[in-house]
């Protein structure tokens, strides 16, 4: 039998039809991650970090996976290029996207790699995140 981990992801759409963008994701994530066990309701944030008219759609789904964490970093990125995610944000400069999707917790484990860091590092400052998270943490 596999081992199955309990991950938190946060998902985030600014561009399009953002409630059926996060709906999409969930889909996806159910298909190529693993089944999707809670989701929270959806909330509307300000841009965080950059300049933009376009408000967000944010929400926060609880998994369950086989995949190691950094096959869960592959699937998410595969997930944010199928839904026609053009470029990841890098070295803190942020761009509208419509589809956002990061790794928040996975299990209990700490991982802090140049391309992962377990639990996400900027959580905490994030309401968008801890609001969704903590309407269904256990």
């Amino acid at each position: 039998m596999t081992d199955t981990h309990t991950v938190y992801l946060g998902l985030g759409s600014n561009l399009g039809d953002k409630a059926a963008n996060i709906t999409l994701a969930v889909q996806h994530i159910e298909e190529q991650i693993g089944h999707v066990v809670r989701q929270s309701a959806l909330y509307v944030s300000e841009p965080w970090g950059f300049e933009s008219e376009n408000n967000f759609v944010n929400a926060v789904v609880r998994c369950e996976t086989a995949l190691s964490p950094h096959k869960l970093l592959r699937a998410t990125q595969r997930i944010e290029r199928q839904m026609g995610r053009k470029q990841k944000s890098l070295d803190g400069v942020y761009h509208d996207r419509i589809i956002d999707i990061d790794i928040l917790l996975y299990d209990d484990l700490t991982i802090d790699t140049p391309t992962l860091k377990i639990p996400h590092p900027l959580m905490q400052q994030r309401d968008f995140v801890m609001i969704p998270l903590g309407e269904i943490q256990d």
